[in-house]
């Protein structure tokens, strides 16, 4: 592992590293590097910081296992990019809280929530929300409705363009059958 040069660590960063290190979180996440054949080195505020991650899943350009932050690009982008990497940071700190490998359960079932409400693993997760969406680089369409109508024309998560409403559930069957009610009563 290449020594980078950082600060001294807080003592919450300290902690944080020492909960992860000890929930298996953190050796979780350097195993998973090794085998993806990542460069791994000592990044800041008691971080791991670990690119060059090629796996297909997960489909982001980063994501924390412990207080290891995994990313698909070089570690200059890894290291000049601190909003993502602040992000991160702050999903390590919920690993910690969260006991480990528990946080993954918790994410997971959030993430399904998330994507049945508003059509997005992100928007009403509350482990993305507390870490930024936007420092993420997610878009939050829990406000993406239009005031007065509801509902609003979203691109979803798989490339198509349709209706959503509040539940995220594509809308346009019903969207089609009131427009049919309407024509054969006009």
């Amino acid at each position: 592992m290449m020594q980078g040069r950082t600060a001294p660590l807080t003592q919450g960063q300290r902690l944080r590293q020492l909960a992860n290190v000890l929930n298996a979180s953190t050796p979780l996440g350097l195993a998973l590097a090794r085998l993806a054949g990542t460069r791994i080195f000592h990044g800041p505020r008691g971080l791991i910081v670990a690119t060059g991650y090629r796996w297909r899943l997960p489909l982001a350009g980063a994501f924390t296992v412990g207080n290891v932050v995994i990313f698909r690009s070089d570690a200059d982008a890894a290291l000049t990019g601190r909003v993502l990497l602040g992000h991160e940071e702050r999903h390590s700190t919920q690993y910690a809280w969260c006991q480990g490998l528990p946080f993954l359960l918790f994410y997971f079932a959030a993430a399904a929530w998330s994507a049945l409400r508003y059509g997005d693993p992100a928007s009403g997760n509350p482990f993305e929300r507390h870490a930024g969406l936007e420092a993420g680089g997610y878009v939050d369409r829990r406000h993406a409705m239009v005031p007065g109508r509801g509902m609003v024309r979203t691109r979803m998560h798989h490339g198509r363009t349709g209706i959503r409403g509040r539940t995220g559930i594509p809308w346009q069957r019903v969207i089609r059958s009131q427009r049919n009610r309407r024509r054969g009563r006009g």
